[in-house]
């Protein structure tokens, strides 16, 4: 389950990431177009965009991470519940 919940928030960490190197390297970044990003000698322009784009999965995926983790949540208090109640 912790699994599913770090799959599900990876689009965000690649948003944050896209938008820390951007800003560290001086580089404009939107979702409209491919801006150029050259950093030694590296154009990592195209990168940093599919990066910040895939943000838009977590339209998907954060809904899915919230009910996973509510699933965890209510597992782990069942079983500490159950542990209880045997002692």
């Amino acid at each position: 389950m912790i699994a599913i919940i770090a799959l599900c928030l990876y689009p965000a960490y690649l948003v944050y990431w896209a938008s820390s190197f951007a800003d560290e390297h001086g580089c404009k970044l939107h979702e409209g177009f491919v801006n150029p990003c050259v950093v030694n000698a590296h154009d990592y322009g195209e990168q940093l965009y599919n990066s910040f784009a895939s943000g838009w999965f977590m339209i998907i995926t954060v809904p899915v991470a919230t009910v996973t983790l509510l699933v965890l949540l209510k597992s782990s208090l069942l079983s500490i519940f159950r542990a209880l109640r045997r002692h």
